[in-house]
């Protein structure tokens, strides 16, 4: 008796997740770069979706990706217009939005959405192509030499990598500029805009932000991913003086 109520009970929780349009918890949505490429292939009439600002798109994407923007005011009529029986791949910058978008996607009737984990910039990071194709413009931005010029000073140079969209990036940006005005004699504040500079980003295979980097004599004495607070930087900066 309790067996048959067991398989009941798992019977209905398939049903339920059938109805629903909910993807299988024991799918692997979330794809690594290979993973992402492979899936690309075995479902090659999957609409891919870059779920990134135009400007972020017009940058640089993903062969034949479509933009819709996650942020945008049109995403949930633009995004209903594809057909929820069939495979979705989806991206951003990071992995942030597409997650977002994704989870969304799922409940809104979506049966099979796959995810790029780490955004594009794991894509570029692991050298795969991207494409400007239909993009109106392209921002290679600043080179290595120009970097190195950078951080070719007498004083310590605090490299700031960010994003406009990235909320970590914009919770340290207050801050970094108080210790460029505060610490001026001892310390460069630079902030590098990987949307805009695609060149030293992939050069430096950097995929994920906020990214600090510090410098000294030109070499890479400290280096810190992700939120960080202003007290714990001026520490650093003042060990590494």
């Amino acid at each position: 008796m309790k067996k048959y109520i067991i398989m009941s009970f798992a019977v209905l929780a398939l049903w339920g997740n059938s109805c629903t349009g909910e993807q299988s918890q024991t799918t692997k949505t979330k794809l690594a770069v290979t993973e992402f490429a492979e899936k690309m292939k075995a479902i090659p009439n999957a609409p891919i979706v870059d779920v990134r600002t135009p400007d972020e798109f017009s940058k640089g994407h993903l062969q034949h990706a479509k933009n819709i923007d996650w942020n945008g005011d049109s995403f949930d009529s633009q995004i209903s217009s594809l057909d929820k029986s069939k495979p979705v791949l989806v991206y951003c910058l990071s992995g942030a939005r597409s997650g977002a978008a994704a989870s969304k996607m799922r409940a809104d009737g979506f049966k099979e959405v796959y995810e790029l984990q780490g955004g594009i910039l794991k894509w570029k990071g692991a050298e795969m192509p991207i494409t400007t194709e239909n993009s109106t413009t392209s921002s290679a931005g600043i080179s290595k030499q120009k970097f190195d010029e950078l951080i070719n000073s007498d004083k310590l140079v605090l490299i700031d990598f960010y994003a406009e969209w990235c909320t970590p990036c914009k919770k340290m940006k207050p801050y970094l500029e108080e210790i460029a005005k505060e610490m001026s004699a001892e310390v460069v504040v630079i902030s590098i805009n990987v949307d805009d500079n695609l060149t030293i980003a992939n050069e430096m295979k950097i995929n994920e932000i906020p990214l600090l980097h510090l410098y000294k004599n030109k070499t890479l004495v400290w280096n810190n991913t992700g939120f960080i607070d202003k007290e714990s930087v001026l520490k650093i900066i003042q060990s590494k003086k």
